[in-house]
């Protein structure tokens, strides 16, 4: 697989983001099951994977899937990049405790669930509106300096926040959401990545499975699936963005690939400083997901698309700015990604 840059950082040009094995998309595989599935990936090529420190609390703990990922990379640790998030709430700041010993408690927590000393992107999850983005930002420069971090990150932010933060401390990476149906990072976000030299890790490339083709109105979604609350996997709403599936599904079809490929392939060709993490707890996916780095659209082929695309409405969809004031009060449960 080839490499693309976050920052400074190489990774391959297709990662791998690890929730599902804890939460957020039904009952979760054993862990020996998720462990295999990570060794996989990184066979075939995968060097970038992305965890966070709330994933898991809904099926199990805070910090789950930080350890099950740990466990997974201890073996090649040193070859590849490892990314995790935080957040940080005002009680974290209580008692005296200044913003540096706040930040640096939640890294240091998790570099002990994930077995390594130093953590190679680290995120801030979601901005809070109590705590300003140039200071976290100025932390992080701390955390670089010391070793203990080598790039840091935001993740669900508006270009203007981006560049708040990026001219206190330079940033790796920006993870937002961003697929066919979510396309609103393209007006001010890919832009200003391109020209700064960041990198754009899209989180739900495949729109949380509606790209793949294989969701329809029958699908259920149980326990703590995130997609109940996904506006575009609504029944109403699959059926009025059908036509949009339907030309996914013929040009995937022109080329033998998946419909899932195909959306990958289209953003790695439309932008170089893109780095899809698809998230899946199913093996066989997981490898057809990185095989989309296979794929190389001609540029007919890509004009052709586009456009198509362009013709098509797109029913409802998710802001790709998000608080974590914002994120609670809308109730996205679990749906940290």
């Amino acid at each position: 697989m080839k490499k693309r840059l976050l920052g400074s950082l190489e990774v391959s040009e297709i990662g791998m983001g690890c929730m599902g094995f804890s939460h957020g998309y039904g009952q979760v595989p054993e862990e020996s099951y998720s462990i295999r599935a990570i060794e996989m990936a990184h066979d075939f090529g995968c060097t970038f994977f992305d965890t966070a420190e709330t994933y898991g609390r809904e099926m199990f703990y805070a910090g789950h899937n930080e350890e099950l990922v740990g466990k997974a990379l201890a073996p090649f640790r040193k070859h590849v990049v490892l990314a995790t998030k935080f957040h940080i709430h005002p009680e974290d700041l209580e008692e005296g405790t200044s913003l540096d010993e706040a930040v640096e408690r939640h890294l240091k927590a998790s570099m002990k669930r994930l077995g390594t000393d130093y953590i190679d992107l680290y995120y801030l999850h979601r901005t809070n509106d109590l705590v300003p983005v140039e200071e976290i930002a100025e932390v992080m420069g701390k955390l670089i300096q010391k070793g203990l971090i080598r790039g840091w990150g935001m993740s669900q932010v508006s270009a203007d926040t981006l560049k708040a933060a990026h001219e206190v401390t330079p940033i790796s990476a920006v993870q937002n959401l961003y697929s066919m149906v979510e396309r609103d990072c393209e007006k001010e976000i890919f832009p200003y990545c391109i020209k700064h030299h960041i990198g754009v890790v899209p989180f739900s490339p495949i729109a949380s499975g509606l790209l793949s083709g294989k969701v329809t109105a029958d699908t259920k979604f149980e326990g703590d699936d995130v997609r109940r609350f996904v506006p575009q996997l609504s029944k109403e709403n699959l059926g009025a963005n059908q036509p949009l599936l339907d030309i996914l599904a013929l040009y995937a079809d022109r080329k033998s690939i998946t419909p899932a490929q195909l959306s990958l392939a289209w953003m790695l060709h439309k932008y170089p400083n893109a780095v899809p993490i698809p998230g899946s707890k199913n093996q066989e996916r997981i490898l057809e997901n990185l095989g989309a780095y296979k794929v190389a659209p001609t540029g007919e082929e890509f004009g052709a698309l586009e456009r198509a695309l362009d013709g098509c409405t797109v029913y409802e969809h998710r802001e790709h700015v998000e608080s974590e004031q914002k994120t609670f009060s809308n109730n996205w449960r679990g749906n940290q990604a």
